[in-house]
């Protein structure tokens, strides 16, 4: 495949597009705007219909009376601090105090605290530390956003071989159902960048600074504990391929010995370097709260003294007591958090109250049920060896490409891994944002499927697309497979453009996308439960 260059006009068109989407969440989500502004109207009509929820979630006191610019900020950005995000804020501004904060990592609150305390420092006249604070992570959170879809595209380039859809796929990434999630002070945004970015050096075979990445990913949220397995696959089955290669190369490799060792060596460093920040983090809470008491509770200010009192939250070092995860052979507060306080663990989210949020989670369910079954149905011969068959057509240098080509195998066995344990063992809601921000395969297998069956996007037209094709023949202009270089026009802009003419399923994956983008906007930023 051809060098994607510095100028590539496809990333240039990913990287405008994620930004305009960023800007218009923000917009959208404002509590005020200019009364000119045509998005008012929207906003006020969504504030009217859908008055904030009064939620029984963590919501800790603030320690200073906000100024002028405080409100102002509050209101504007407000929306986007609910929920989780009051955690980070909270860890950001004060540290690790509740026992409960551990199970949000530690890495991206540190990054808004830095830019907080850096880039805004000249702010801190006008704003508070808090205020301060959610303006870092909204600032961080879009930039990271927009990072994302461009690591997306060029790990897309190299894996599918199709730039066609790798342009696709980090289009729909902009308009992802995870939206809310991407531009709130949640760790997703940063997360979908580092673990795209490391999948995609990996791919390039830079291995020592893909592990740095997946290590700082695995600083951001627990599942990049997860990522190790890609470096593992990637080890064993060049050293697969290389026992396979044709006798007259045999001379050319190291003893079997030599090649173990290596493997096995660069195996172990790399995911030990990747576990490193989680065991630190969980070294870190033992010390904190199961290690002799400082008094650190005299320090705490009463109105958090309070709310501990008054919610059963669990401060570090309290009264001398330890908690019971102290005690055990393996103490791990992140699964003991997991456990105690969200009820986290094998099939206990299945209830019939939890029904609607079931459904919630259906339709990505759904979606990557079905990626999986249509890359095994493309590739059987190829998941039964798990890819660790020398193939004729790679001999020959001509490998399928696309979603089902042969490189997609440990992005889909990973996809399916993540959505088997959200299924089964998590909060079921959380499936949407916990794929989105964790795997391509979601936006490689949509573009699959509006690339093959969305008849609008066969055609190279550049000129306006608004009216509906004059003929069969500019219908396929390109066939459904091409993977040419095409033109950089937005696919997304073309299909809702002509959106009369889109099939039935390019409906049910646009639908999907732009409805849980606009949705999840709506209600979370009104403090109601979404994924």
């Amino acid at each position: 495949m051809e060098l994607v260059s510095r100028r590539d006009p496809h990333l240039r068109e990913v990287v405008w597009f994620a930004a305009c989407c960023r800007a218009l969440t923000l917009l959208l989500q404002a509590r005020c705007l200019l009364d000119f502004s045509p998005l008012f109207f929207f906003q006020a009509l969504f504030n009217l219909l859908i008055p904030d929820h009064a939620a029984d979630a963590f919501h800790p006191p603030r320690l200073s009376e906000p100024g002028l610019w405080d409100l102002l900020l509050e209101r504007l950005l407000g929306g986007l601090s609910h929920w989780d995000a009051e955690h980070f804020l909270f860890i950001a501004e004060h540290g690790y105090l509740y026992e409960h904060n551990c199970a949000f990592f530690p890495l991206y609150p540190l990054s808004v605290r830095a830019a907080a305390e850096g880039a805004l420092w000249p702010l801190q006249r006008l704003l508070r530390l808090r205020s301060r604070l959610l303006l870092s992570a909204v600032l961080l959170n879009s930039l990271f956003s927009v990072l994302a879809a461009a690591a997306l595209y060029k790990l897309g380039c190299v894996v599918l071989q199709c730039r066609r859809v790798a342009f696709l796929a980090a289009v729909l990434f902009s308009v992802s159902p995870a939206n809310v999630f991407m531009a709130a002070a949640y760790s997703e945004s940063m997360f979908a960048f580092l673990a795209f970015s490391a999948m995609w050096q990996l791919e390039k075979g830079q291995s020592w600074l893909s592990g740095l990445l997946f290590s700082l990913a695995s600083g951001v949220r627990a599942n990049g504990l997860i990522n190790a397995g890609f470096f593992l696959y990637s080890r064993g089955k060049c050293f697969a391929l290389q026992l396979q290669v044709g006798s007259g190369s045999v001379r050319k490799l190291p003893p079997l010995w030599k090649q173990l060792l290596s493997v096995a060596s660069s195996a172990v460093l790399m995911c030990a370097g990747i576990f490193l920040p989680f065991a630190l983090f969980q070294y870190y809470a033992y010390v904190r709260f199961c290690g002799p008491g400082t008094g650190l509770e005299q320090a705490v200010p009463k109105p958090l003294l309070q709310l501990a009192l008054d919610k059963g939250y669990r401060l570090a070092a309290m009264d001398g007591v330890k908690p019971p995860w102290c005690s055990q052979r393996f103490p791990v507060v992140y699964s003991y958090i997991q456990d105690a306080y969200w009820n986290v663990g094998f099939l206990r989210y299945f209830e019939l109250r939890q029904i609607p949020n079931f459904l919630l989670a259906l339709p990505v369910t759904l979606l990557g049920s079905w990626a999986a079954w249509t890359y095994i149905i493309a590739n059987p011969r190829h998941c039964v060896t798990l890819g660790l068959e020398r193939r004729k057509s790679e001999e020959e240098g001509k490998p399928r490409a696309g979603f089902c080509c042969p490189a997609v195998f440990v992005y889909v066995v990973h996809a399916t891994v993540l959505l088997a344990f959200g299924f089964f063992c998590m909060h079921v809601q959380v499936l949407t944002r916990f794929l989105g921000s964790s795997s391509p395969v979601l936006y490689w297998f949509s573009a699959h499927l509006l690339q093959e069956y969305e008849p609008l996007l066969w055609s190279e037209g550049t000129g306006n697309q608004t009216a509906a094709p004059r003929s069969e023949k500019s219908l396929l202009g390109k066939s459904p497979g091409s993977c040419g270089k095409g033109t950089s026009e937005n696919p997304i802009v073309r299909l809702l453009l002509n959106c009369r003419f889109i099939t039935p399923l390019g409906k049910c994956v646009l639908g999907f996308f732009l409805s849980y983008w606009l949705l999840g906007l709506i209600l979370h930023c009104n403090f109601l439960p979404w994924t």
